[in-house]
């Protein structure tokens, strides 16, 4: 990823370099990947969570983030490694990568949707937000992340003869789906999706409002609510800096030429890295429930079944 070919000229760190910069990318990925997988873990041993609509949807995020994370930073480390890797393989990381940056900004609209549910329409929030219907909206998420993407595999199978795919490449988008088309189709696709999540979040976080300012009581709910999809509304702007960067990364070549590989490091770091910290805050760190079951997991140093607490615990 770090390495790069500017004009017709190969662009690429210093050995120092690369190690420190490699080596922090592992140390991220070792870092969140021991709180994903704490915050996973807590989930799937405690009845009271993997039987709640809303925290299904959180978890689902969180191990779609998770699997973005690994395939990132993996297509990072073996830019260095290797440089260039067949092209067959370069589809599938893409794919997997593009898959999971896309289901993000939907997970998050499902996860105000349920929020304006349990505050708007509290008496039947239990029969509308079911956990067979938390399983089905996942599987739709999936549908609308991944039939946009995929039709870039079939126009490039159309397009390219079959020993494209054994020859290798710099592992970037735009390398194994050469097809002009292909970027205006996802640039109209990018549009609509952020649209409409955009939409969703702004009317769903207005109706919060409204229903907090009506509310005699449960206004620290709606409160709770409102702050939760300002969240998410912080997450889907980050989840867009993924989209405007490329065209902030030419700006700043521009300003500070000679400086790249500089560049890359700070967007990669900043679109993919960072939002990647926020899913275990959003619920993990302040949802009250949660956070009693994750600190319980830290103190005792191991998990902890449902029926036994940490001394200290007992409220």
């Amino acid at each position: 990823m770090m390495n790069s070919t500017v004009g017709q000229q190969l662009v690429r760190d210093t050995f120092t370099t690369a190690f420190i910069k490699n080596f922090i990318m592992v140390l991220v990925w070792f870092l969140l990947s021991y709180i994903n997988g704490s915050v996973v873990a807590t989930f799937f041993r405690h009845q009271i969570f993997y039987e709640d609509p809303r925290y299904i949807l959180f978890i689902h995020m969180v191990i779609n983030d998770a699997v973005q994370l690994t395939v990132t930073i993996a297509l990072f480390v073996v830019s260095y490694a290797l440089y260039t890797i067949s092209v067959g393989v370069c589809c599938f990381i893409i794919l997997v990568a593009v898959f999971t940056t896309r289901s993000t900004p939907v997970n998050l609209a499902g996860m105000a949707l349920e929020r304006y549910i349990a505050i708007c329409y509290p008496l039947r929030h239990a029969q509308i937000c079911t956990v067979r219907r938390a399983y089905m909206l996942i599987g739709a998420i999936w549908f609308v992340s991944v039939v946009p993407d995929i039709t870039d595999l079939f126009v490039t199978l159309a397009t390219e003869p079959l020993s494209f795919f054994q020859t290798t490449v710099f592992c970037l988008r735009p390398n194994v789906f050469k097809d002009p088309v292909l970027l205006y189709k996802r640039q109209a696709f990018d549009g609509i999706y952020f649209s409409l999540v955009f939409l969703t979040l702004l009317c769903t976080y207005l109706r919060v409002v409204f229903a907090a300012r009506a509310l005699s009581t449960e206004r620290t709910s709606a409160k709770r609510a409102t702050n939760t999809i300002l969240l998410h509304g912080v997450q889907l702007l980050m989840c867009l800096l993924s989209y405007v960067a490329p065209g902030v990364e030419g700006i700043l070549h521009i300003i500070f030429p000679g400086r790249i590989l500089e560049i890359r490091f700070a967007n990669y770091l900043i679109v993919y890295i960072l939002p990647r910290f926020l899913s275990p805050i959003v619920y993990g760190m302040r949802d009250k429930k949660f956070r009693k079951y994750l600190k319980m997991y830290f103190v005792c140093g191991h998990p902890v079944d449902t029926r036994v607490e940490c001394k200290g615990e007992e409220d």
